[in-house]
């Protein structure tokens, strides 16, 4: 089985909507042969290109490790991906305050400095297949929730909140990779 992500140019960020639009209209038109862009020798697996865009397919297998140059490699060329198979787009910006940070999922991604939609789009996506998502600073601190809303901080010390509701765990970890810190005092905290 294979999968594929898709790679263009956008001027402004879009939403997953605008994304999945675009990716489908391309997959009708036929690929184009000639002069490839730069972008075409870097990128890993199976490339076809088509106009103004870039498809990159690869095996099931190496999906996560593929995937991961794949989303480094467009944002060092400020350009969009979109990832049919999760249905999510990584937009260049906006992103958080903390360089380096990185975006896990408990389904194997990894997005080094994610943009914070992507974010937000993630944790729309915890399930028995993907039952964690975490934002990490690796050597400072991290931000993690499971399904049921279990969202657990550590910077010194692990600490857990249980939160009710999808929107309060998308406004903390916005408020985390932002720098505020108000997801602290608004949510009841206990240590673990």
């Amino acid at each position: 089985m294979s999968v594929e992500l898709m790679v263009w140019d956008e001027p402004e960020p879009i939403t997953r909507d605008q994304a999945r639009a675009v990716y489908l209209a391309v997959k009708k038109s036929e690929p184009v042969g000639g002069v490839l862009p730069e972008i075409v020798k870097e990128l890993p697996g199976q490339v076809t290109v088509y106009p103004g865009h870039v498809l990159v397919g690869m095996d099931l297998e190496s999906m996560d490790e593929m995937s991961a140059q794949v989303f480094t490699i467009a944002r060092e060329h400020g350009l969009v991906c979109y990832d049919p198979q999760r249905d999510l787009v990584h937009n260049v910006a906006p992103l958080g305050v903390y360089q380096g940070m990185q975006l896990h999922t408990g389904d194997g991604m990894i997005v080094h400095d994610p943009d914070l939609g992507l974010v937000r789009d993630v944790l729309a996506t915890m399930s028995p297949q993907n039952p964690f998502v975490a934002l990490v600073n690796f050597g400072h601190h991290f931000l993690q929730v499971s399904p049921g809303y279990e969202l657990e901080y550590k910077e010194q010390a692990l600490q857990r909140a249980l939160l009710t509701d999808l929107a309060d765990v998308q406004r903390a970890f916005q408020e985390y990779a932002t720098g505020e810190r108000a997801f602290l005092t608004r949510h009841e905290w206990t240590p673990i």
